[in-house]
């Protein structure tokens, strides 16, 4: 850990993260009290109030630091939480630049199988150099593996987690902000259930409809039965919390359209049709 986190008059404190494998995390400061506390606040959406808090309490850790624990079975809801320091009892929160942030555990965390609900957790810097945490809580997840584009398709290849494959899967393309419109694809799928692929050519998302963006979200029904909601497919399981503009494919022209496969602001996968 970082000792180097003073906290001083006139200074915005930094915080020290260190995440393990089954989705703890531990922060470490040098706070101005003993009676300091860590505050994890649910980014409310805009126009909404906060609803939602976690107090995390501060006990001695090396070198004069405090830690906070935040433990795996406490359970973060979906979306962005803001970390702040209380420096004591009754004092306003203050808002926490980074530290250190060691999330070496992360990095391969697509190798590890999650049980349901895949719960996950990566701290990161927000735009304006704070300190958050964001979390994705779902019943099941489909982690893309790699992604092939050629100039008339991409070749998708993925692995369930909080669930596995079964007779009648298919992987559906919904035409967004349509609500009927949907392409489906027969995966193919490995002989443990969970692993599968899918080849979507880019020709059966331009044709019909007129000019403009046309967005397909990417989801994988793992079964025949009835009253279970699709599995989004994306990419949560490793260091990366903010992707979009980090995993940028290459765009291909497809008849009166570019098309190009791109991850959205929540890591899910889809793919724009540009008629314009």
């Amino acid at each position: 850990m970082n000792t180097d986190t003073r906290t001083t008059e006139g200074t915005i404190p930094r915080v020290d993260c260190t995440a393990d494998a089954d989705g703890r995390i531990t922060f470490a400061l040098r706070a101005p009290s003993v009676d300091a506390r860590l505050l994890l606040r649910l980014r409310p959406k805009k126009g909404q109030p906060e609803k939602t808090l976690h107090s995390l309490d501060l006990e001695p850790f090396q070198d004069g630091c405090l830690k906070a624990v935040l433990e795996p079975r406490l359970v973060l809801a979906e979306g962005r939480w803001d970390v702040y320091l209380v420096p004591e009892s009754g004092a306003p929160r203050q808002r926490l630049r980074p530290g250190l942030r060691d999330l070496r555990t992360l990095v391969d965390g697509h190798l590890r199988d999650r049980p349901s609900p895949v719960a996950v957790r990566v701290p990161y810097v927000t735009k304006d150099g704070y300190l958050a945490v964001r979390a994705w809580l779902r019943t099941a997840h489909a982690e893309v593996e790699g992604i092939d584009v050629t100039d008339r398709s991409m070749t998708v290849r993925a692995r369930l987690h909080g669930t596995s494959l079964a007779e009648g899967a298919v992987v559906r393309l919904r035409l967004r902000g349509d609500g009927g419109t949907v392409r489906t694809l027969v995966p193919r799928v490995a002989d443990d259930g969970r692993g599968f692929s899918f080849t979507v050519e880019y020709g059966e998302l331009t044709g019909g409809g007129d000019a403009g963006n046309r967005v397909w979200d990417l989801s994988v029904r793992v079964g025949s039965a009835e009253g279970k909601a699709p599995v989004r497919i994306g990419r949560l399981l490793d260091d990366v919390a903010d992707r979009k503009e980090i995993h940028v494919f290459p765009a291909t022209e497809a008849g009166d359209a570019v098309v190009r496969p791109y991850y959205t602001v929540d890591n899910d996968l889809s793919v724009l049709a540009d008629r314009t």
